[in-house]
């Protein structure tokens, strides 16, 4: 059956709905309706304004005529447009992280429990070859019972970076790193393990980027929106609307995240978690082991090695000097490490996009590994980063609720 969806956020993350319902999953729905703050932005992906367009105090009419909705706006706004939509009875896509904040939480779970409507989180890694490759091998029992995980995600001087341009480098808009990036982190080790959170520990700090960090004068962190037409249009040329400054200097005041983080999580399972995200790494990747009561498995990966850019003109751009990787081994006790032959996706997220867009739009089917993500799981994924953050700042654990739905402390 083909679906009418409407998307909420126009930006740069907007494009990979776009494409997908004008491209290969096309017979499955069809875009009929834009909601956004910046009729700019809308007009980049509405050609010669076939669709309809709705500012913000028009999207309960928007919702009126869609059978789902797309979410792609600021984290922080998440909650209000998605509650909205369940309450109208629109099924909900939305991007991680599901919101910013425990009282988001509380208000899509409560929103989710009283409605009809279903909620899907995108979590494009649980869908990379590589990732379902590690669930697979944990569920057979190889390593088996997990009592510890070893995970530790780079981002590098291009992506990192990028997170102090935008409206990401404000907490208030954002939740910081420990919500908006590690939520993928975090929902993968719950996924992973079939478990959830019950207790947080962490310290987190701004070390290398804002006025005060050692980055300062360290090297090319501008970024020039006229080098790619994309960018140039969806935020240069839209800026005079509503003065949203895409393009920020990374070390000027204003940045209130943090970019080095350590945080050890407890689960219900009794397993433990050692995790850290540092955002100013020369290369991109992430290292991840699990130790178990039969051996160990560790999977690395190497999403992009040191890169050189012409003055960092495009987030995404830069010449790899070396091949990226990944790699996956399975030790057993008393036996020699076997490696774990991983058929490479292709596309965005190790090829995890195109396995979710197909499972979004196409609906999971018979998914023995369950990688589709509701709002349960982007509940658990986002309060970590939550308790994690709350704890860097009080210096004491968090608690989970005994449902892991809220945090008691």
């Amino acid at each position: 059956m083909s679906r009418r969806y409407g998307m909420v956020g126009l930006g740069h993350r907007a494009q990979l709905y776009v494409d997908a319902l004008a491209g290969d999953w096309s017979d499955t729905g069809t875009l009929v309706a834009l909601c956004d703050t910046n009729r700019t932005r809308m007009s980049y992906y509405n050609p010669g304004n076939r669709l309809p367009v709705y500012g913000p105090d028009q999207f309960p009419d928007m919702l009126a005529g869609i059978d789902a909705l797309i979410v792609t706006t600021v984290d922080a706004t998440h909650a209000d447009y998605v509650c909205a939509a369940l309450d109208a009875g629109v099924d909900v896509i939305v991007e991680k992280p599901l919101t910013v904040d425990e009282p988001g939480c509380a208000r899509i779970a409560e929103a989710a429990a009283r409605g009809a409507a279903r909620l899907i989180v995108t979590f494009n890694y649980r869908y990379s070859p590589r990732n379902t490759a590690v669930r697979e091998l944990l569920a057979s029992g190889r390593i088996g019972r997990v009592t510890a995980v070893h995970f530790e995600w780079l981002l590098d001087t291009i992506h990192g970076a990028d997170y102090f341009r935008r409206w990401h480098r404000r907490r208030e808009h954002s939740g910081g790193l420990l919500v908006h990036k590690s939520t993928h982190h975090f929902d993968l080790v719950n996924w992973w393990l079939g478990s959830r959170p019950s207790l947080v520990f962490a310290q987190a700090g701004l070390r290398f980027y804002g006025p005060d960090g050692a980055g300062v004068g360290s090297g090319p962190f501008g970024l020039d929106l006229r080098a790619d037409p994309r960018l140039k249009a969806l935020y240069q040329d839209a800026r005079h609307e509503d003065g949203y400054v895409r393009d920020q200097d990374v070390f000027a005041p204003g940045v209130d995240i943090d970019d080095t983080m350590s945080v050890l999580v407890r689960y219900a399972d009794q397993s433990v978690l050692t995790y850290s995200l540092t955002a100013y790494a020369p290369r991109e990747g992430y290292r991840v082991a699990f130790t178990g009561t039969r051996g160990r498995l560790e999977l690395e990966v190497s999403e992009r090695a040191w890169c050189s850019t012409d003055a960092a003109l495009d987030p995404t751009a830069g010449k790899s000097e070396e091949e990226t990787y990944e790699r996956l081994t399975v030790q057993e006790h008393w036996k020699p490490a076997e490696e774990i032959t991983i058929t490479r996706g292709a596309g965005g997220h190790g090829g995890g996009d195109a396995l979710l867009l197909d499972d979004v739009f196409r609906g999971p089917g018979d998914d023995p590994l369950a990688r589709q993500a509701g709002w349960r799981d982007g509940i658990h994924s986002v309060l970590t980063g939550v308790a994690a953050d709350r704890s860097a700042r009080s210096g004491q654990p968090v608690h989970f609720a005994a449902d892991g739905l809220s945090l008691t402390g």
